[in-house]
């Protein structure tokens, strides 16, 4: 049986002055029983053979998708090598990186001066924002000194893209997305329609450029996020500030100082000339895109930019993919993108592929000085669990402005690595089961939900994925007691009638287990030593 399950969603954002953005409700996907996908969702799916770059036919040039969605839905298929691949790195780098204060919205709130939010995002009171304080008392008034005087300080002087993306393909990743644009209106790509990008300021070089290059040439897919929508409402506008000034509307945006003023026509093509140079210029195989697109300003540019991407894909030989939140509404409509879920999981299976984003740092996305980082357990359990639930993980780093990525990041991906390489047969190229898990701990689903409190899993709890006639059930903490009981595949259990059960070992141990199933429960003994620190797979042979 499938449902619909609606989740409240955060309220993620407040405007410049007292604007808040309230978000609406979502509906996911569950799948609750033992039947395989139905034949619309498998013709959902692309083939095995064509996980990569698909050999380019004479009729690839031709344009199959039109700007509309009946033509989108009917001739887009999510990519099977997107959902095989399970694991990625995203990189959050630019000028904010410089000052390093709270997050890498401090551009945004060095300038909210009269109106400010909590930590949360939930609470909007009076009086300035402490990173309005703080700026102007470390680089003085903004008028004189603005987010454009820290490009210069942003110089990426030790950034070495080989050492970067050798990193992430140690910790296990697939795939890498680097941010292109964010809110703050910097390219960190050679644009060819603003002067304010990375080519030819700051660094001077093309960050995603040889990024790009160095992915490809050790063998990970490479996309590009934009942000650039929420560049029209990103910086407050006060004579008293150089947003004002028409020098840098290109950076700071041509929105006025009206904060209801509705997204211009000449921004939005702004927008558009920015991301068509972006995709035809890098060829991205992911284009991941913020939530600022999904308002209704932006409608009639939603279907024409899948449709110019998508087509690209198919002059390019590729399959395509990309993420958006659908935050505010049903902004791509299902089956015609890869949801993405921002900073936290869905409740249950969902069959269409799906997307988790979130950080090793708990609060910022880019690099600050005092981040609480998230630790390589609880990193773990989470890729296991999406992955359950037929989901990948994007983790994000956050570089220094030198451009280097600090030393527990790095410790960070390298652990979560070591795990992969024992346990990576796993989750990678896995399928989810008939249910994703079992156990006492219960996790709250839905946008930005990893910011509710939540217990730590135990031993009973587990979580499922199959490949072939290996079945894995994987267990997030070690039981105590080398003994095991996994209710979902008792004799009795609705998930557990009709499996043969042939053998089970433990991933990287030598341990010589016995297994018995009752109505109840399997039953597996004998699990001797503890092996690693992190999650722990039982390999069950069908």
């Amino acid at each position: 049986m499938i449902y619909l399950k609606s989740v409240n969603l955060a309220v993620i954002i407040e405007a410049i002055l007292s604007i808040s953005i309230n978000l609406q409700h979502m509906n996911f996907i569950k799948k609750g029983s033992v039947f395989l996908l139905t034949a619309s969702i498998l013709a959902s799916c692309g083939s095995k053979s064509d996980k990569k770059v698909k050999e380019k036919s004479t009729n690839d040039s031709i344009p199959v998708f039109e700007a509309n969605w009946e033509s989108i839905k009917k001739n887009y298929k999510d990519p099977e090598w997107f959902n095989d691949q399970k694991f990625g790195i995203f990189i959050h780098w630019g000028a904010y990186s410089v000052p390093a204060y709270v997050s890498e919205w401090y551009p945004r709130r060095m300038y909210m001066d009269t109106a400010t939010f909590t930590a949360q995002l939930k609470l909007q009171k009076k009086g300035p924002n402490e990173t309005y304080l703080y700026h102007k008392k470390k680089y003085g008034d903004q008028k004189e000194f603005g987010y454009k005087d820290f490009i210069p300080m942003f110089k990426a002087e030790k950034f070495d893209p080989k050492e970067w993306i050798t990193l992430f393909k140690k910790a296990g990743a697939r795939y890498v997305v680097p941010v292109a644009d964010h809110h703050d209106g910097f390219a960190m790509f050679a644009s060819k329609t603003t002067k304010w990008n990375s080519a030819n300021m700051g660094p001077k070089r093309d960050i995603l450029g040889e990024l790009f290059e160095e992915g490809r040439k050790q063998g990970l897919t490479m996309g590009a996020s934009s942000h650039y929508a929420f560049n029209w409402s990103f910086y407050n506008k006060k004579d008293h500030f150089d947003t004002v000034d028409p020098e840098y509307a290109d950076l700071y945006s041509p929105k006025g100082k009206d904060v209801t003023e509705p997204v211009s026509e000449e921004f939005k093509q702004m927008w558009w000339d920015r991301t068509t140079d972006l995709i035809d210029n890098y060829k991205p195989e992911i284009l991941w895109f913020d939530f600022y697109l999904d308002i209704p300003d932006f409608e009639e540019y939603r279907p024409k930019i899948a449709a110019y991407y998508y087509n690209k894909g198919r002059e390019w030989g590729k399959e395509v993919v990309i993420n958006d939140k659908n935050l505010f509404h049903e902004a791509f409509p299902e089956g015609t993108v890869i949801y993405d879920l921002e900073r936290g999981k869905l409740p249950g299976i969902r069959e269409l592929p799906w997307q988790t984003d979130t950080s090793i740092g708990k609060n910022s996305w880019g690099y600050v000085t005092n981040e609480e980082a998230k630790t390589p357990n609880s990193l773990v359990d989470d890729l296991v669990d999406i992955v359950s639930k037929n989901g990948n993980l994007l983790l994000n780093v956050g570089p220094r402005p030198d451009g280097t990525i600090p030393e527990d990041q790095q410790e960070t991906l390298l652990k979560i690595g070591s795990w992969l390489e024992m346990n990576g047969e796993a989750i990678y190229d896995s399928e989810y089961w008939k249910t994703f898990g079992e156990g006492p701990t219960e996790e709250k689903g839905g946008y930005m939900s990893e910011h509710s409190k939540k217990k730590d899993f135990t031993a009973q709890d587990i979580r499922f994925t199959q490949k072939g006639n290996k079945l894995y059930a994987i267990m997030l903490d070690w039981p105590s007691d080398s003994k095991i009981n996994i209710k979902s595949l008792g004799s009795a259990n609705e998930y557990g009638k009709g499996i043969d059960i042939k053998s089970i070992r433990l991933l990287g141990s030598n341990a010589n287990l016995t297994f018995n199933r009752t109505g109840e429960a399997l039953v597996v003994e004998g699990l001797g030593a503890k092996i690693g620190d992190f999650a722990h797979v039982l390999e069950i042979s069908l």
